[in-house]
């Protein structure tokens, strides 16, 4: 596929402030139901919500006590990956793909990983000391965006929540994952990740990410609601918001395993 008229197509949708539960489970049906190649980009989501991978367990990963005091909503996402919360300032961005429309990368998390790393090093060239650093983007030693993948048979998705900005608070409600990578060092909240905005703006970075995408595939936009987006009534997304009742038993759970630490 090296002439530019033979390119791949890959449909571009275009989002703003668009439910994280809501995208999620677009992502999730284009994956399962789709035969075609997608890029989603999501500039902000529309309140703070927090966003698990599907094997995370909110008793380790989450401060549930003030996540249930201030109502934090908690999404458990169709793919693996870790915790972060989200908001109005974070920027969206997801690829799925047919294994057969990039045949140099085999559908596995390390080539996927590298392929994207390549393609976002255009996108940040002459813009920071970005690097793809085990699995975050980074400047520098700081992370600026998360990833998750999920693979199935014949296609892939990867997804990432890039921090364009973000509100310290929140990050209260998050524990120190006990796996982490081993450049974060044991580093805290505030000295681990950083801001997009001081290095580009929101809009050049996501102008600058679709034209980057246009050397690999021939992207064509659509309007949602034309998006062609299969209506499979019979798919169920597994993506889905935890329930009270579920994070109050997680919360009652863990203060009972931290009073019988204590005795």
């Amino acid at each position: 596929m090296s002439s530019r008229g033979l390119l791949p197509l890959m449909n571009l949708v275009r989002l703003n402030g668009v439910p994280i539960l809501q995208q999620l489970q677009l992502e999730e049906r284009l994956l399962r139901t789709s035969s075609h190649n997608w890029c989603i980009v999501n500039d902000g989501t529309n309140e703070p919500t927090i966003v698990m991978g599907i094997s995370g367990k909110p008793a380790e990963l989450l401060e549930i006590g003030p996540v249930l005091q201030d109502k934090v909503p908690v999404v458990k996402r169709f793919s693996g990956g870790g915790t972060v919360i989200v908001d109005h300032r974070t920027v969206f961005i997801t690829f799925i793909c047919n294994t057969d429309a990039l045949p140099s990368v085999q559908p596995y998390p390390r080539p996927i990983m590298s392929w994207s790393g390549q393609l976002y090093s255009k996108v940040f060239q002459g813009v920071g000391d970005f690097s793809l650093r085990e699995n975050d983007y980074v400047f520098g030693n700081r992370k600026f965006g998360g990833n998750a993948q999920s693979i199935t048979k014949g296609r892939w998705v990867h997804h990432t929540s890039f921090l364009w900005d973000y509100e310290m608070m929140n990050m209260g409600y998050l524990k120190l994952p006990k796996r982490a990578p081993d450049y974060r060092q044991a580093r805290d909240h505030s000295d681990f990740i950083c801001r997009m905005k001081d290095y580009i703006s929101r809009q050049e970075f996501i102008n600058r990410t679709i034209s980057a995408l246009g050397s690999q595939f021939s992207v064509t936009p659509l309007e949602l609601e034309s998006s062609d987006c299969p209506d499979d009534t019979k798919f169920v997304p597994s993506t889905r918001l935890l329930g009270k009742q579920e994070l109050e038993e997680c919360f009652e759970s863990e203060s009972g395993n931290v009073i019988l630490q204590s005795l």
